[in-house]
């Protein structure tokens, strides 16, 4: 025999979203077990607070010129230059 409970939509939308709330903090605490890999704090700030270029601190922190980056990357330097001077527009910040 199924069985049911009865309750009012406010407290079913409310249930709902504790648990994608809770789904997303596990996720967190998953992301959070190996820091290994995470960007430092350091450049992070500079990226929120200071709003320097996240290519250009990303490059710095893997330890890339914007040449080396180029011949990796196989993207010219030019555009490289122009992406993080902001003369140029990633498609992802259109």
């Amino acid at each position: 025999m199924n069985k049911f409970v009865t309750i009012p939509k406010e407290e079913y939308d409310k249930l709902i979203a504790d648990r994608e709330m809770l789904e997303d903090i596990k996720a967190y605490d998953e992301a959070m077990k190996d820091l290994s890999e995470g960007m430092p704090q350091s450049l992070v700030k500079r990226m929120i607070v200071d709003g320097e270029n996240p290519l250009a601190i990303y490059r710095e922190w893997r330890g890339f010129n914007q040449s080396s980056l180029s011949k990796a990357s196989d993207v010219n330097r030019t555009q490289i230059a122009d992406i993080e001077a902001g003369r140029r527009i990633l498609a992802s910040q259109r």
